[in-house]
């Protein structure tokens, strides 16, 4: 069953917690999609963890597009999510148009940083009938990759939970709460009815987002994510074994080879010497 926005916010009110996580190429789309992951989502991570970038600022509309079309072969179920990247929502003019493109390359919705500054950019998403996901607490385009939690004084819990409400009442249909405090986080999550997916926010969001990279323990570790395996230490182990087979003469064996038909290998023989 294709899930979609409906299904999404379903499991909002029946409190079954959405999984949601990165992807960033096919093979992996297609083992996400298979597990049953609810959102897959081609965040504009791609840049530091897949591309070499310093930074997530460095994104361009042509590699998010270029991974998503990726990613989209992969996904038959789950819904598909990108990211807008740096710049591609500065007006809404310009967001419209990006995110168009996207949904040309098969993405079911877009996501956008930023607080309240951002309601009128989701509603003129909302007007065109996108489907949009806010993003507000720590934003990387605009706070950079160092995360700080948010939410820890009055203010600007106050400013959280506003923003938030105001995203909503424009059209946001997700909202992504990035590093903010659980009591902040709960608040929002019970003050409006669109589906909320933390990362680094607790345990009251409607859902959960990380970055596949992490789980998989690729890179350094951090608190908000959980590591499922050690990618870096298997794939390193696995590439040095390799090279010490081919060195050493062990590979490949006998049960990596084609061969021909003794007849026919018999043939070329005899050609072969008819030819001196």
């Amino acid at each position: 069953m294709k899930k979609d926005i409906g299904f999404l916010r379903s499991k909002k009110q029946e409190r079954q917690p959405i999984t949601v996580l990165t992807c960033y190429d096919y093979p992996t789309a297609c083992l996400q999609d298979e597990a049953g992951i609810d959102i897959v989502f081609v965040g504009d991570s791609v840049g530091t963890n897949i591309l070499g970038y310093k930074s997530e600022t460095e994104v361009t509309m042509a590699d998010m597009r270029h991974h998503l079309k990726a990613v989209r072969r992969g996904v038959t179920d789950a819904y598909l999510l990108v990211d807008m990247p740096y710049a591609a929502d500065r007006d809404a003019k310009r967001a419209v148009t990006n995110a168009k493109l996207f949904l040309s390359d098969g993405a079911d919705g877009v996501k956008l940083e930023g607080g309240i500054e951002k309601v009128p950019i989701v509603k003129a998403l909302s007007e065109q009938g996108i489907e949009t996901c806010a993003h507000i607490g720590h934003n990387p385009q605009i706070h950079g990759s160092k995360a700080a939690t948010h939410g820890k004084t009055f203010a600007k819990a106050k400013e959280l939970i506003e923003a938030a409400k105001a995203l909503a009442d424009a059209g946001a249909k997700l909202i992504v709460l990035e590093k903010i405090t659980e009591e902040v986080s709960r608040i929002i999550t019970e003050a409006i009815d669109i589906p909320t997916i933390g990362i680094g926010a607790g345990r009251f969001c409607d859902g959960q987002v990380l970055v596949i990279n992490d789980i998989l323990g690729m890179g350094p570790p951090f608190k908000h994510a959980k590591r499922y395996q050690d990618y870096n230490q298997l794939t390193f182990e696995a590439i040095c074994r390799y090279r010490e087979e081919v060195a050493n003469g062990t590979f490949p064996t006998d049960a990596n080879v084609a061969r021909i038909a003794p007849d026919k290998l018999a043939r070329v023989q005899k050609w072969l010497k008819s030819e001196r």
